[in-house]
């Protein structure tokens, strides 16, 4: 009798979990639903077979700088458990996160971003670029970082960028007339090429791909510094290391998708979309910038 409760028991927290669970698994199930209770060992045999749930952390180890070390990227390879199911917090707590889910944050976000940005372009103060900078280095260092997904601090870092960019593309655009219409329309037909290229399986994230690509960001970053020092180069040169970082932006647009790929095939939370959406803007706005300052080299050199 004891013996039949505890497969009861099996067979409740079995149907609560059922999405997360093995092949075996689902034999047994399927036994124990038609009354048929297996010995006991037989149980136990299945118990020790892996879920596709162990490995759901494993997918999510990050490519892109920017959401690696948070959430579930934090996972490192070899270090996953198998989750008891007698514990609540090992049940899913909400729906799993979808492309739609990405998609409708990402466009609140850049709504943000714009309508900000435009009060930010109306009042042409270079100090309001400075808080956006400041503000949104902050933020996203702290989205970056942070274990627990928190939105509004995601909301806060797109208006900080607003901030930023709106004061800036009102410079540029005083100086070069219609440049920020240009920007905006290359912005979109890089992220549109990528998106085309990486769907239709022509780019794909490999660890090649991702070593070569952190190796640059790094190199990159480097330059950035030294340019604060010593300018950023004229010339030919200028014009060629400002198509690299148009190019190294946009690559970056892979791991942004590949993430969310793999979060979604992992069914991660929903709340994760947040995570997802703030590195997606991160990218897109540097590409922005980036695309910003070859348009502005380009015309004055002409």
């Amino acid at each position: 009798m004891a013996e039949t409760e505890d497969l009861k028991s099996f067979q409740y927290r079995f149907e609560s979990d059922r999405g997360h669970v093995s092949q075996p698994f689902l034999k047994l199930h399927a036994r124990l639903k038609s009354g048929n209770i297996p010995p006991l060992p037989y149980v136990m045999k299945c118990a020790e077979s892996p879920s596709p749930y162990l490995y759901k952390e494993k997918l999510m180890r990050s490519s892109n700088p920017v959401l690696t070390g948070r959430g579930f990227a934090r996972i490192k390879e070899g270090t996953t458990t198998a989750p008891d199911l007698n514990t609540l917090e090992s049940r899913p707590t909400s729906a799993p996160m979808s492309i739609d889910d990405v998609v409708i944050k990402t466009a609140g976000l850049f709504a943000v971003l714009v309508a900000v940005g435009t009060f930010a372009w109306r009042a042409n103060s270079p100090g309001l670029a400075l808080v956006g900078f400041l503000g949104g280095f902050v933020l996203a260092m702290v989205n970056s970082f942070s274990k627990k997904v928190r939105p509004a601090l995601i909301v806060a870092y797109a208006a900080f960028q607003g901030l930023a960019l709106g004061t800036i593309s009102a410079i540029f655009e005083a100086s070069y007339p219609g440049i920020v219409g240009q920007a905006v329309v290359a912005t979109g037909c890089a992220f549109g090429g990528v998106l085309i290229a990486y769907r239709s399986g022509k780019i794909r994230v490999t660890p090649k791909f991702t070593r070569v690509l952190m190796g640059s960001l790094i190199g990159y970053f480097v330059f950035g510094i030294a340019t604060l020092f010593i300018g950023f180069p004229q010339g030919g040169l200028g014009t060629l290391i400002a198509v690299g970082g148009v190019v190294l932006a946009s690559l970056f647009i892979v791991m942004d998708l590949d993430q969310i790929e793999k979060a979604v095939a992992a069914r991660v939370p929903q709340e994760e979309s947040w995570r997802c959406a703030f590195g997606l803007m991160v990218t897109l706005v540097w590409l922005y910038m980036e695309v910003l300052r070859l348009i502005s080299i380009l015309r004055s050199n002409d």
